[in-house]
C-alpha cells in the first residue's frame, strides 16, 4: 500500500525539513491540500508553496483541490510541478471536462468524494481517472476521527474496479493511523493519506508503522 504524508499537519516553519524527512522515510507521494476558504472554511497551501517545495524533493505531488472552481488551478499546478491533481465531484457540474483538462496538462486525474457523496455520481468517468480519493472524514480540517461507515463505499468502489478491469488507485484521506489503514487496505484501498499520525511524532517511525500495519493484513 502506498503512503502519502499530508503536509497539512507538518511544521509550516520548517516545511522543507519535514518533506525531506518523509521522503527519506520512504513515502510514495507528498499530499498537498489546497483550500480556498469557500469550498471548505479553511485556507491552506497555494502555488508559491508548491513551487518552493518542488526543488526540495523528488516525491510525486498529489495535489488535492478543495476549491469552488478547480478548472482555474489546473494549468498553474501543472507548471508548478504537480503530479496528481484531485478535484471534488461536488465542486463542479463538469467532471468529465476537468478530467480532460488535467490530462491535457500532463498530470494524472483524481476525482474526490466527500463522505456523503454517492459513487453513482462519478461512475461514468471512472474509466478515465487515474485515482479516486474517498474522504474518510469531512474535508477541510486535519486531525479528525476516521468514519468507519465509509468502508462500505471503499469496498463497493473496489468491486467496481475489479469487475470492470479499471486501473485507478483507490486513495483514502482522513483519520488514517496504524489501525484504520488496515481496515482501508482490507476494503480495497491502495493509497493512504496520513497527516497527524505521521507528523506529530518521528515521521520515519510513523511511516514504518503504517507500512507494517498494512502489510500485516496481507500475510
Amino acid at each position: 500500500m502506498k503512503i502519502a504524508p499530508s503536509i497539512l499537519s507538518a511544521n509550516f516553519a520548517d516545511l522543507g525539513r519535514d518533506v525531506k524527512q518523509v521522503e527519506e522515510a520512504g513515502a510514495d507521494y507528498l499530499h498537498i491540500d489546497i483550500m480556498d476558504g469557500h469550498f471548505v472554511p479553511n485556507l491552506s497551501f497555494g502555488l508559491p508553496i508548491i513551487q518552493a517545495l518542488r526543488p526540495v524533493t523528488q516525491l510525486p505531488f498529489d495535489c488535492h483541490l478543495m476549491v469552488t472552481d478547480p478548472s482555474t488551478y489546473i494549468q498553474p499546478l501543472s507548471k508548478a510541478g504537480a503530479t496528481v491533481i484531485g478535484f471534488h465531484a461536488e465542486a463542479t457540474a463538469h467532471s468529465y471536462r476537468i478530467v480532460q483538462q488535467i490530462k491535457q496538462a500532463g498530470c494524472q486525474a483524481e476525482i474526490v468524494l466527500n463522505p456523503g457523496t454517492s459513487l453513482a455520481t462519478v461512475e461514468e468517468i471512472l474509466p478515465l481517472v487515474d485515482a479516486v480519493l474517498v474522504m474518510t472524514v469531512n474535508p477541510g480540517f486535519g486531525g479528525q476521527k476516521f468514519l468507519p461507515s465509509i468502508l462500505k463505499k471503499i469496498r463497493r468502489l473496489a468491486e467496481i474496479k475489479q469487475q470492470q478491469h479499471y486501473n485507478f488507485e483507490i486513495e483514502v484521506d482522513g483519520g488514517i493511523n496504524d489501525q484504520t489503514i488496515s481496515y482501508c487496505r482490507q476494503a480495497g484501498a491502495t493509497v493512504a493519506v496520513a497527516g497527524s499520525f505521521v507528523f506529530t511524532a518521528d515521521p520515519a517511525k510513523q511511516i514504518q508503522l503504517l507500512r507494517q500495519a498494512a502489510e500485516a493484513e496481507q500475510l
